[in-house]
């Protein structure tokens, strides 16, 4: 009798586990499912949030970082220049020194990979309040974004390559 009562147990807990395994498995497809079409969803997100809601044209625009030792020049108070064309944005932003020799868009591990774009700088002169002037680097970076945090990984003189987060706000339209 405890003989039967013991095959007749264990026969229903391998039916349950073999019904559990299997729904186990269709859940996960579901779930595998859910997150890719999540994924996708994002990646739509994403492309959508690149799309600019300015009309082409220059604009004066805020850029402000997490960092001291990266930021725009104080001669032009805090701001860069942004450009849309096309939908795109970018802003070039005069820095305050020639220290930091490259930047990327993204985190610093992706900067080091074979193949990452780096922006190179470009050659600025900056005429402070007092007349004096001064050549610095400049950058053009590509703004996913208006009003939200981007990651940008630079690298200066040193060879270390850091992150940062930035943002550009506050876009006004030049008058032509």
């Amino acid at each position: 009798m405890k003989k039967k009562l013991l095959v007749l147990v264990l026969s229903a807990v391998m039916a349950v586990g073999m019904m559990s395994g299997c729904g186990a498995k269709s859940d996960t497809s579901d779930t595998k499912a859910k997150t890719a079409e999540s994924s996708s969803a994002k990646e739509e997100e994403t492309e959508e949030q690149t799309e600019c809601e300015l009309e082409d044209g220059t604009y004066t625009a805020e850029f402000k970082t997490d960092s001291g030792m990266f930021h725009v020049n104080e001669a032009n108070d805090g701001k860069g220049t942004l450009t849309v064309k096309d939908g795109k944005m970018t802003i070039h932003v005069s820095l305050h020194s020639k220290h930091i020799v490259n930047l990327f868009v993204g985190k610093a591990k992706d900067a080091k990979k074979d193949g990452a774009e780096l922006l190179e700088p470009t050659t600025d002169t900056v005429t402070y309040s007092n007349g004096a002037t001064e050549e610095v680097y400049g950058f053009d970076i590509p703004v996913p974004a208006l009003d939200k945090e981007f990651d940008v990984a630079l690298i200066g003189t040193k060879g270390v390559w850091y992150d940062h987060k930035v943002s550009v706000t506050d876009p006004v339209k030049v008058e032509e």
